[in-house]
């Protein structure tokens, strides 16, 4: 299944139009998942499961209406060969098992867990900072020391510590520029709304 294939069945799956901010987003994910899915080596692992359903959940933030989202995240996997509701059990029940746990001890997990034929992808380098970055001491330290540990943990795991360094970062910065996008809607909402109120 092509690309423009998959796009053509989501929008068969998902009639709905989507809000300008989030379009590039949803876009830039149904590429990636059917690129994806056409690599012989990828398999779905409990990693590629916690990054696709966390990232969905941060990009997708403020998306109205809210009650789209579950459709949106579904239409999204059924387009790409890939089952919504298996993606998001798998996704729920890992990370439980990392919950409230220390960054050292997330290392040791991951090890154990993953085996040693991870297939790199963005998806999966996210998985592993968004778990990382909910361990108990990861507040406590300081920027230097959370790229330390990032840059550790990959390597651990054989995966390119710089590719996945670029990828958190892009990573953040679409999350900050996006926040950015709905502070400014925001404002323009309420410039807007105090005008119509004087007429």
């Amino acid at each position: 299944m092509t690309v423009s294939d998959s796009k053509k069945l989501f929008h068969e799956l998902f009639p709905y139009v989507i809000p300008g901010l989030y379009k590039r987003i949803v876009d830039e994910m149904l590429v990636e998942l059917n690129l994806l899915n056409h690599q012989n080596e990828f398999t779905q692992d409990y990693l590629f499961c916690v990054g696709i359903t966390e990232t969905f959940k941060e990009l997708t933030k403020g998306y109205k209406p809210e009650k789209h989202l579950d459709l949106l995240f579904e239409s999204l996997c059924s387009s790409t060969n890939f089952k919504a509701q298996e993606i998001q059990e798998i996704s729920q029940k890992s990370q439980k098992e990392f919950k409230d746990k220390l960054s050292n001890d997330i290392l040791k997990l991951l090890k154990e867990k993953s085996n040693s034929k991870l297939y790199p992808s963005r998806i999966l380098n996210l998985a592993v900072y968004i778990l990382i970055s909910k361990s108990k001491d990861f507040s406590d330290k300081n920027e230097s020391e959370i790229n330390k540990m990032i840059t550790d943990i990959f390597e651990e795991l054989n995966l390119s510590s710089n590719k996945a360094e670029k990828d958190i970062g892009i990573y953040k910065s679409t999350i900050s520029k996006m926040e950015q996008a709905k502070e400014l809607m925001e404002e323009l909402r309420i410039k807007d709304k105090k005008k119509d109120d004087k007429k």
